[in-house]
């Protein structure tokens, strides 16, 4: 009787191995700011995707707030502003106006 018990359990826990689905590498529908989930290494090809794209976006708002920073820097006589504003431009910017 524990034979047949026990070989049950294991035809059981074989079975619900053949059925389990994978999850998928990334989740597609969302953006890459809302992704929060990567599985396998698609998932990760795609996580250092996202992290590229957000770095770059984060760079590129610092460049164009620092563009308006300048503009208005220049517009009211504000040297240091100037300065600080185009330091932060050449970090920033890819290319500079």
């Amino acid at each position: 009787m524990f034979k047949y018990t026990v070989l049950t359990g294991i035809i059981i826990l074989l079975l619900g191995g053949c059925s389990t689905n994978s999850a998928p590498p990334y989740e597609r529908g969302k953006s890459p700011e809302s992704r929060t989930e990567y599985n396998g290494i698609k998932g990760l090809a795609q996580k250092q995707k996202d992290q590229n794209y957000l770095m770059s976006l984060a760079l590129q708002r610092q460049c164009d707030t620092a563009r308006i920073d300048l503009a208005v820097a220049k517009s009211t006589g504000d040297e240091y502003g100037e300065q600080a504003s185009q330091a932060i431009i050449q970090k920033t910017c890819v290319t500079t106006p």
